[in-house]
Formats: C-alpha cells, structure tokens, sequence
C-alpha cells in the first residue's frame, strides 16, 4: 500500500483532479483551499432565489470528465448530467444584426446566410481546417506532457511535428480565420475563440482556430444544476478515497531544502509531504510561496498575463424570451477594443458583452418570472496605470448603454447585484495581476512557453491548473491535473494502474 504523502495547494479543478488520481493509487493526499469553498473560479453564488455560476458556463470535450470517472471506476452518467446547448450562442451588434449559433452544420450554415452568403459556403471548409488542427495537436500538446523530452522525442510525436505549418502556428487567429471568411461580423464570431484562452486574436497563433471544431463539431453542454455540480461531485469523491480536505487553510510557504521540496508551511505551521501538487498560479507562487530561485521568478513576471475580467451577477426582474443561455452583444470594433486591452491597458470604450442566463436550462435559478444575469466583461489585467475603481464606474454605465441599444433596458429590473473585479479575482484566487486565465497566448511558442506541470528547481514540486500546461478551461485545466498526478506516479515507477 502506498504510504507517500502529497500536499495539494488548491482545491480547484487542477487540483481535485490530481487528488483523485493520486488518492485512488494509494497516496495519503491532503488539499488545502484558502477559501470556504472549492472551486477556485469555478464557483457559485446563491442570494435571495438567484443561483449563479461564477467561472466556466460551457462546459467541452465532455470526455475528459467521462475519462475521469472511468479512472475512479465510475459511471460519469450517474452522476452528472450534461445537456447539449443549441443554439451555442446567440450573437448581437448595435445595428441590430443578429445570428444564432448551432451545432448543426445546415442551421449554422443557414443563419450565415442572412449575413454572407458566400462566408456560408465557407464554413465546412473552415472546420476542416479547424478539425486538422484538432488531429495534429490535440496527442501531442494536450494529453501529453510536452515540456518531457522523453514523451515528444518518439516516432508518433515527431511525425506531427514535422507538419508544424499544418497546424497553422505562423499566422494569427484573425488572419487564419481571414481565409476562409470576409464579412466583418463573421470574421468577429470566430475570432472571439481567442478569448477562451484570455488572448488577442489579432496577436494569438491561428492554431487556436481549433477551438471551433471542438465547440462547433465535439459539442458543447451545459451541467444541469449548474457548472458548480462538478465541483460539488468531485469533492463527494475526494471523501470517499479519504482525501483530507482543509478549507480557510491558507499556504504560507512551498518548503524546500537542496533542490527538493520536503513540505508547506500552512498559517505558519510546517507540515511534511513527499510531494507538492500546486494548483495556485505558478507565476503568484514564485512571487508568493517559493524563496530563491530569482532567475526563475524574473524568467516568470516577463510572461503576458491573460485578460482579466469584470463580472457582474445580476438578479432580473422579468424574462427576455430573445436571449438564450448564451448570449454575446459585440463591440464596434474588435481590433480597437483588444488595442484598448492588451496594448493601452485600459478600459475599452465600447466593450464586448458575455451574458450567461442559467435559468433558461434551470428555472429554478431564479425566482418565478425572474432571471439570472452572469455578464462579463474582458478587462485589462492589473498594472500601477490602471484603475478600477474608475473604470468600473464608466465600465457599468457602458454595458446597461450597450444592452439598452439592442432593447434590453434592464437598469430599473436590476434587484440583486453582485460584482466581481479584477482586483477581486486577484484576491480570491490569487492569479496572476487579476487574469482569469494564466498567460497569454499571444506569442507563437506559447505553446511551449507556458510552465511545465513538473518543477525544473525543486523536486518534487508539480503545477496543475490554467497558468501551467496544457492551458485555461474545463477540459484542459483537468487535464493538468490528469498530466501531473501521471508524471508522479510514474516518478515511483508505477506507471498507471487503473
């Protein structure tokens, strides 16, 4: 029976996901969450009938969960239930265009028609460049620990490799996307992508125009009850494999002696690990938790971060038949907007506007005739020029301005609001200047720039979550987790059991 000890920092999905794996192959796991509940930003507010999902609001590559639960010895299906959306999502401009989004490839195509015909045509063209981009990257730079040079020198590996171009890495998202479509508006839908990964697609390599094939083609769902189901779900199973769960625990220090990591200090007691799983954002950690290694932290601060982001939950009174679980009103200008972003650092002036309506899937989200907003603003990350406590002034009169224009006058309905800041996200989660999803992808390597899930200084110290590999989201955040639980098991010679 395995008697090695792990201390995992942060009861996010990087983190529960680890713990699961490593608890079920025997090691004694204690994760420790600074905050009452787990989750990290995959989180929940409840106030007064109004429930709202605080992070992720669509949920892909629902496989990976299944592959999980399938790990634990687990049904997935018995547990949690995940609803195809359709429409995806529905999309909004000022003039009043609008287009709804499906899976379907004839309705898709259909209401592009309305915009261009011949951006329409274009469409099963562009997700078979979307979906090569799927087969030559998703082995190599998603399920596979690629900072390894053990798992990318190999014959499978290499072969991809050698069809870098086909992969579309030398172009950006926008002019990727540029190839297949002319029209403004449809450009803008499928440049967007970027930002699921908190980058600029007019910086970002096109490789992330494989995001629409796995929306689009793989699917995308919602969990019923709510994202936060998952959450709840993985920490009922992290009790039952004895996973020493410590909430309000906060971590004081990653300890470390000669290159290897020998415990935590935790609210100023030190406790004794073998390993370190590190779910909190590996560039905070270096600044926060870890002393020494000052080339390290240097090397670290010089990344991008990504957007960060205003959010505003938003208790409705009344019901929009017009609008669907998902819900996008663009800005203007895109290119000025992430200009505005990512080079200004500023607010823009004209933001692109996320609306999430739980209550369309769930309509026990609200109360009777009422619905629950989840809005969210990309905001610049966090830097000594830029000040919320201005902007989030400006920044709430621009989005009930811009939602008024489309004939959504929702100020006088407004009667619970909760808002979510940069700076909050910074404090609550400790990430990186406020941003939401790690680091930025608007580098070509950054692919292989984003930190490894196993520590080069210290031994024994692993990262899992979205500022390490392979990147934000549901779906690869647990597969970080997935990456690094392997990486231990196979450091005691295990190799996967299950």
């Amino acid at each position: 029976m395995m008697n090695k000890s792990i201390g995992v920092i942060g009861g996010g999905l990087g983190g529960l996901t680890a713990a699961l794996r490593l608890a079920k192959n025997g090691f004694k796991v204690s994760l420790f969450e600074k905050n009452q509940s787990l989750g990290g930003k995959m989180n929940q507010v409840i106030h007064g009938g109004y429930r709202f999902d605080t992070g992720p609001s669509l949920l892909t590559m629902p496989f990976v969960i299944d592959e999980l639960y399938y790990y634990l010895g687990l049904d997935r299906k018995q547990y949690l239930d995940f609803e195809p959306i359709d429409p995806i999502c529905q999309y909004f401009w000022d003039d009043g265009t609008k287009l709804s989004a499906y899976t379907e490839m004839e309705k898709m195509r259909e209401a592009m028609t309305n915009i261009s015909i011949e951006d329409a045509k274009n469409l099963k063209d562009f997700l078979l460049y979307s979906r090569r981009i799927w087969e030559l990257t998703a082995d190599t730079f998603l399920y596979t620990a690629v900072h390894e040079t053990g798992k990318i020198l190999n014959k499978k590996t290499l072969k991809k490799l050698l069809k870098i171009k086909e992969i579309d890495p030398f172009r950006t998202v926008h002019q990727g996307i540029g190839q297949y479509f002319k029209h403004p508006k449809i450009v803008q839908i499928f440049d967007r992508y970027a930002t699921y990964n908190g980058s600029d697609p007019f910086k970002a390599p096109a490789t992330l125009n494989i995001i629409p094939y796995v929306e689009y083609v793989l699917g995308s769902f919602y969990i019923k009850g709510g994202m936060y189901q998952l959450i709840e779900n993985m920490k009922k199973l992290c009790q039952k494999l004895n996973v020493n769960i410590h909430t309000e625990n906060h971590v004081d220090k990653i300890l470390h002696k000669s290159g290897r990591v020998y415990g935590l200090q935790i609210d100023g007691e030190k406790i004794d690990f073998d390993y370190v799983v590190c779910n909190n954002d590996v560039v905070t950690s270096y600044n926060d938790l870890i002393e020494g290694y000052n080339h390290s932290r240097r090397k670290l601060n010089r990344l991008e971060p990504s957007l960060s982001g205003a959010i505003y939950l938003w208790g409705i009174k009344g019901q929009y038949q017009n609008l669907a679980h998902h819900n996008i009103f663009f800005s203007n200008d895109y290119k000025e907007e992430f200009q505005k972003l990512f080079n200004s650092k500023k607010t823009p002036d004209d933001p692109t506007i996320y609306v999430a309506i739980t209550s369309k899937s769930d309509s026990n989200h609200a109360p009777v005739n009422s619905e629950n907003w989840f809005v969210l603003c990309n905001m610049p990350y966090l830097h000594k020029n830029w000040n919320w406590q201005e902007s989030g002034v400006f920044l709430r009169k621009a989005v009930l301005n811009k939602l008024k224009k489309s004939g959504f006058d929702i100020e006088s309905q407004i009667e619970y609001e909760n808002i979510l800041s940069p700076e909050d996200i910074y404090q609550l989660y400790n990430s990186n200047k406020g941003s939401i999803y790690g680091l930025s992808s608007n580098s070509r390597l950054s692919a292989f720039r984003r930190p490894a899930n196993r520590n080069r200084d210290i031994k024994g110290l692993y990262f899992a979550g979205g500022s390490t590999h392979p990147g934000g989201g549901i779906p690869l955040v647990m597969l970080s987790g997935k990456l690094t639980a392997d990486l231990i098991l196979e450091n005691e010679g295990l190799g996967n059991k299950f």
